[in-house]
């Protein structure tokens, strides 16, 4: 069975009304290549400097769908960007990776910060999981910029996993690609693929974004799906950019140029289960010396 997928590339701002007419279009881009998922990127909504919050984040977000992650009364009403999103796959009929938006605490929070939030939407239009960022982005790396994403960004609890038409997928965000232990739960949870939606620096990603992600396909044999965020958003924020789709044996089989675009590829249950087959290596794990 095949599965397409398209990833989107954004240069997102602190203009929310521009970027979603920007993200409505590639959605209708990648629903003309024949997409049955679409995936945006990190923070499509708003983008402006690392630290600054999102206006208007959405009310916490709900399950309207087995399996679904939040924490809601029945009845929410939705945020304008929530909205969007479900508007967005009904209208396409498609699954869509709504990469992340800022999404209010349930019982508020004294600081004012919000979870930095990723949402999977069915083709009508109800939400199938919520994942909130688990690891947040603090760094101070010589002769880079420094971030502090916990000043405004609450962590999330738990791992997240969604039913999806071709299998379990993992969801996480951005900077959780840097813990493998993340991703190597999901895969003995049975994902098959694991999407990442981003927005690496410009100042990390030159080194580091492929490796990881051809290391997190590789190491736990599942496609992986990086929608990205590319070029500069601000005086004060640029991203790498580099959007990918990765097979299990961990070839790049569609790369992003740097600019705004969509790329696709298919999804192969045949081609997972042959690499499977041949390097079972998650038949392999020693739980008994590294108990979950």
């Amino acid at each position: 069975m095949k599965f397409r997928v398209a990833a989107i590339q954004m240069t997102s701002t602190s203009d929310r009304e521009a970027n979603l007419h920007a993200a409505e279009g590639l959605l209708a881009e990648a629903a003309a290549g024949r997409a049955e998922m679409a995936a945006l990127p990190e923070n499509f909504a708003f983008l402006q400097a690392e630290g600054e919050s999102a206006p208007d984040p959405e009310p916490c977000c709900g399950a309207d769908a087995a399996g679904a992650r939040g924490d809601v009364s029945p009845g929410q009403a939705d945020g304008a960007v929530t909205a969007w999103l479900r508007a967005q796959a009904r209208r396409h009929h498609m699954w869509i990776l709504g990469g992340t938006i800022a999404e209010r605490q349930a019982t508020g929070s004294p600081d004012g910060r919000t979870f930095n939030t990723s949402l999977l939407l069915d083709p009508e239009g109800r939400i199938a999981a919520c994942y909130r960022k688990l690891h947040l982005f603090d760094v101070s790396i010589r002769g880079g910029p420094e971030f502090r994403e916990s000043k405004t960004v609450a962590p999330g609890d738990r791992p997240v996993m969604a039913e999806t038409p071709f299998g379990p997928a993992g969801l996480s965000v951005c900077y959780d690609l840097r813990f493998p232990e993340l991703y190597r739960q999901m895969a003995l949870r049975g994902a098959r693929v694991l999407f990442v939606p981003a927005a690496f620096t410009a100042h990390t990603g030159k080194d580091h974004w492929e490796i990881l992600l051809r290391a997190r396909a590789i190491e736990n044999l599942c496609y992986v799906v990086a929608p990205a965020q590319v070029g500069r958003h601000s005086a004060k924020r640029a991203s790498h950019g580099h959007a990918m789709i990765i097979d299990p044996w961990g070839t790049v089989i569609a790369e992003a140029p740097d600019q705004q675009t969509v790329i696709v590829a298919d999804l192969d249950t045949d081609r997972l289960e042959e690499v499977r087959r041949g390097l079972p290596a998650l038949g392999h794990v020693r739980k008994d010396l590294f108990p979950s």
